[in-house]
């Protein structure tokens, strides 16, 4: 049975199932849904009334601000996207929607300019397909607009090893950014053609060559196993030659289809075997061998991975998100919205457009509107879903209540030797961590999954993707 056909039966609650059925849930199934971020973009709806900005943004108790501006455009689709993308590498095109981000900051910035901002990320699709004055530009509306003060705020930018030329990387450098990341997926060529990623190995090598050159604070560089016609072997291959180039952070992803997505579901199920559980046991324990700490199921770093900067603290919650540009999603603590959202390219290319053509962007029409126990839902599922765990203390001061009272059934975790608890200086399970252990690390995408409410879990499986 498939993790999707599993997902949609009839499921026993867990005082019905036996904490040794419970825990064969999990395990026969272990790749259900990458959970970063809750409630999923899938259960976003049309809001009950448009709500204005300043509503939104007054009274957010973030203590700063993340800006993160959406370029949703990149060279290709990969086989296994399921982002807002659109493949178009029109100078044009990326002139007009440059020219709407800016003004949607110029709306946007009288409404956030209480905070400021300690973290700035500019991702996609590819941002550095922009021409080097557009990308510039993006930079400075960041700073000139927005207020983004660069000298104390972590910066990070995704590209791609075929938009990696000196002339962007003098602009990445000239704004202080921090960390580069870049999407490699596979040092083999026939599995990189298997997922239709459009790279040439001397490519790859020179961009990495590039990076390392400019000496960036932090490189990442994204790896994904279970690809068609990968084994544990060719995995470790591409994984040893990314460490080759020593990057200060490696993401590694498992492989995950969806019905929409260029490669099906089926052609994965035809290879017979699921290796992933094994590719990523083997690249876990080779990158712990090599000097890296796992901070979650996907990110490994060193102890270097770090900005030289004196930077302004940022909660792990991420709330106090401001999304700018299509297909950008924004947290307050009570409001999380963003555009539409779409995977095919027709549908993709109208909301962009929708975007571009659009003179207003100050009234919020789409998102979801979190009630308490969502909130509560999404304060333990990013904190335990990474390697810190939760701090019980600290989901006591926020809410008035203790986690496992209000949710005993992550008493399970302990009890099937997927999580634990880690005394800290107070007393009883105020001063305690909760956190998942390597196996429950390992789980992290059935974990979360499982922990889902049962409002939010409706919505997504009754979403209609375009």
């Amino acid at each position: 049975m498939t993790s999707s056909q599993l997902r949609n039966q009839p499921v026993q609650s867990d005082e019905e199932m036996s904490v040794s059925a419970w825990e064969e849930n999990l395990r026969s199934a272990p790749y259900r849904s990458y959970l970063y971020s809750y409630p999923h973009k899938t259960a976003y709806r049309e809001l009950d009334r448009k709500i204005p900005l300043q509503e939104l943004w007054a009274d957010e108790p973030a203590e700063t601000f993340f800006l993160y501006m959406h370029i949703p455009f990149c060279g290709a689709r990969c086989g296994f996207c399921n982002l807002f993308t659109l493949p178009d590498k029109r100078t044009g095109a990326h002139e007009q929607y440059v020219d709407a981000l800016e003004r949607q900051a110029r709306q946007w910035a009288p409404h956030v300019a209480h905070k400021k901002f300690a973290r700035f990320a500019v991702g996609g699709g590819t941002p550095t397909l922009l021409e080097p004055a557009l990308l510039d530009r993006v930079f400075r509306i960041a700073e000139d607009v927005m207020g983004l003060d660069s000298a104390e705020a972590s910066i990070s930018v995704e590209t791609s090893p075929e938009t990696v030329t000196a002339e962007r990387l003098d602009i990445l450098q000239a704004h202080r950014v921090d960390r580069v990341s870049m999407g490699i997926q596979s040092f083999v060529d026939a599995e990189a053609a298997a997922i239709y990623r459009p790279q040439m190995p001397l490519v790859v090598e020179k961009a990495l060559e590039q990076l390392k050159r400019y000496k960036f604070p932090i490189l990442n560089l994204d790896l994904i196993y279970g690809l068609p016609g990968q084994t544990v072997d060719t995995w470790l291959y591409s994984l040893e030659r990314a460490l080759a180039y020593e990057p200060e952070e490696i993401f590694i992803y498992p492989l995950y289809t969806r019905e929409h997505t260029i490669v099906k579901p089926e052609e994965i199920r035809q290879r017979g075997a699921d290796i992933r559980m094994a590719c990523y046991t083997a690249a876990r324990d080779r990158l712990l061998a090599a000097g890296y700490t796992q901070y979650s199921m996907r990110r490994f770093a060193k102890e270097s991975a770090s900005s030289p900067k004196t930077l302004l603290p940022y909660g792990c919650q991420e709330e106090g998100m401001v999304g700018l540009g299509c297909g950008a999603r924004s947290y307050t603590q009570n409001v999380h919205y963003a555009t539409r959202y779409a995977v095919s390219r027709s549908a993709t290319a109208g909301i962009i457009a929708d975007y571009v053509a659009a003179e207003r962007h100050d009234l919020i029409d789409y998102g979801f509107v979190l009630d308490e126990e969502e909130r509560k839902r999404r304060f333990i599922l990013k904190a335990l879903l990474h390697r810190e765990g939760l701090e019980l203390a600290s989901y006591a001061r926020r809410f008035g209540t203790k986690a496992l009272e209000d949710y005993p059934e992550l008493n399970r975790l302990t009890e099937t030797g997927l999580a634990e608890h880690v005394p800290g200086t107070g007393a009883g399970e105020d001063g305690s961590l909760f956190r998942l252990t390597d196996d429950g690390i390992a789980l992290s995408d059935s974990i979360g999954d499982w922990f889902i409410s049962p409002e939010t879990r409706a919505r997504m499986e009754g979403y209609t993707f375009a």
